[in-house]
């Protein structure tokens, strides 16, 4: 079953299967990753993978190989402002974090017409603030000491982009 969902000039994103369980289980757990994202269990996974409309797992695929790259989370499916959770690249230092977030824009936005998509960081994860900005998310708040994480407190800021401002930055 091709479950394509968009592609790129090197990725394409594709609805995660059973099979890529392991795979995004041993992303989170990255020593690398764990430090940015909550891990869900793999029951969790299963559940988003079974059901597939509310909530959804999104594998990261090079074209010219088919090696996955990285996965994403999205969730509030069912609703016109998904979530974007959990963006992890496998694969670190070759854009992909960046050309995969654009083709998951395109595909909410230009694809699925969503009103609204947002996402949540660390605050110390730099990268990950500098990406979302780049891409023309708007920070939107702060959540003060939201996360408990090694017994601190972790600050978590908040981005959004409206379906406007996504067609403001990708003209036809």
């Amino acid at each position: 079953m091709n479950a394509t969902l968009i592609e790129g000039r090197r990725l394409r994103l594709r609805r995660a299967n059973v099979t890529d369980i392991g795979y995004i289980m041993a992303l989170q757990y990255a020593p690398e990753n764990l430090k940015f994202i909550v891990p869900f269990d793999e029951d969790y996974h299963r559940q988003i993978i079974a059901d597939g409309t509310r909530k959804l797992n999104i594998i990261i695929e090079e074209i010219d190989t088919g090696t996955a790259a990285g996965y994403f989370m999205l969730r509030e499916l069912d609703t016109p402002c998904a979530e974007f959770t959990h963006v992890v690249i496998g694969r670190k230092g070759l854009g992909y974090g960046r050309e995969a977030l654009n083709l998951l824009l395109d595909w909410t936005f230009a694809v699925k017409k969503f009103h609204r998509v947002w996402i949540d960081c660390m605050e110390h994860n730099e990268i990950a603030l500098h990406l979302y900005e780049r891409a023309g998310f708007v920070r939107e708040g702060l959540l003060r000491e939201y996360m408990l994480t090694d017994g601190a407190w972790e600050n978590l800021v908040v981005f959004g982009m409206l379906s406007r401002e996504y067609s403001a930055l990708r003209p036809t």
